[in-house]
């Protein structure tokens, strides 16, 4: 088979090799510091130090996380720092869904950080070889403006948006494709998260995207609440899912509640457990099975007690994947 697929040509429907209670979905571990309780590193630091988190998420009935890098950082890790994490994970009976980067453009503006970025980008993939775990998820999403830091939610504020300039959407291409070919000498799958306002923006933007980078082993992550959040008009987010599941390999769900005021212009968005926010997830979810979706789950929250909403969110996909799944 060609590792390079025809434009616009979905790939076969597969049916999905899992269960309700075996689909691997990970707790998202976005809402724990990447920092010490002394300010330093965490990553850097004594892996003792990990143990606490790690005891969080199993308390909350999780199996699975999604390595999310803003706690700790697989790729900076030594051979002796992945030997240790590999070890904790063991002991508290977890195992790694995947493993998300976080506002770390290969395309951002500084190119020699945007070089720093490409190149953790490929420590990361060796990390996840060496730990097992089966998807890397990257973006390229920039770091949080002062703006945005200053808000309640940051979507409340605008923030990097890539420059429609042909060349750099080039290099976007060309970075992604190298990393998707290291990924795959090594069995590792690259799934490209949507975020406003960047080349992973729009569904047809998304898709498109995956067409130019060509190889088997680079899918979307069609996380529709990084879209429905903002505070304007949004493509739906069904057609985003419809545009953009046939290429799914991994999905970070969350939900928000929405409102708009024609009268005022006013907008509203605000963080929401999956069954109360503006996306019907039941929905959804048939909508990936049908399109063959067979790929790690992330649940994710923002706000309060984030690792208690996304343990609930976890049992309603798992409800709902027992009635989609006919057991």
């Amino acid at each position: 088979m060609s590792s390079i697929r025809p434009p616009l040509e979905a790939p076969d429907v597969v049916g999905p090799p899992y269960t309700s209670t075996s689909w691997p979905v990970g707790a998202a571990l976005l809402q724990f510091p990447g920092v010490r309780p002394d300010g330093g590193d965490l990553t850097t630091g004594p892996p003792d130090l990990w143990e606490p988190t790690l005891r969080e998420v199993v308390a909350t009935g999780f199996s699975e996380i999604d390595l999310t890098d803003s706690w700790l950082r697989p790729g900076d890790l030594s051979p002796a720092g992945l030997d240790a994490l590999a070890g904790a994970l063991a002991r508290h009976s977890l195992t790694v869904s995947a493993i998300s980067v976080t506002r770390r453009s290969v395309v951002a503006p500084d190119p020699d950080r945007a070089a720093a970025n490409l190149a953790y980008a490929l420590r990361t993939v060796e990390a996840a070889a060496c730990l097992g775990v089966r998807v890397v998820c990257l973006g390229l999403h920039e770091p949080l403006t002062a703006q945005q830091e200053a808000r309640q939610w940051f979507w409340h504020a605008p923030g990097h948006a890539d420059p429609d300039d042909a060349e750099v959407r080039a290099l976007a291409v060309s970075r992604f494709r190298e990393i998707g070919r290291q990924a795959a000498a090594v069995g590792v799958e690259i799934s490209l998260e949507m975020y406003e306002d960047t080349y992973l923006g729009t569904a047809d933007s998304a898709v498109r995207l995956v067409h130019e980078i060509g190889l088997e082993n680079v899918g979307l992550n069609p996380d529709v609440g990084n879209i429905v959040r903002l505070h304007r008009e949004v493509e739906p987010w069904d057609e985003i899912l419809a545009a953009t599941l046939p290429w799914t390999n991994y999905w970070h769900v969350k939900n928000y509640l929405r409102d708009h005021d024609p009268a005022t212009g006013a907008w509203f968005t605000a963080p929401a457990p999956l069954e109360l926010g503006f996306v019907d997830y039941r929905r959804a979810v048939a909508m990936a099975l049908d399109a063959g979706f067979a790929g790690p789950i992330c649940v994710e929250h923002y706000g309060g007690d984030g690792l208690s909403v996304s343990a609930r969110n976890r049992d309603y996909l798992r409800r709902i994947l027992a009635v989609k799944l006919g057991e």
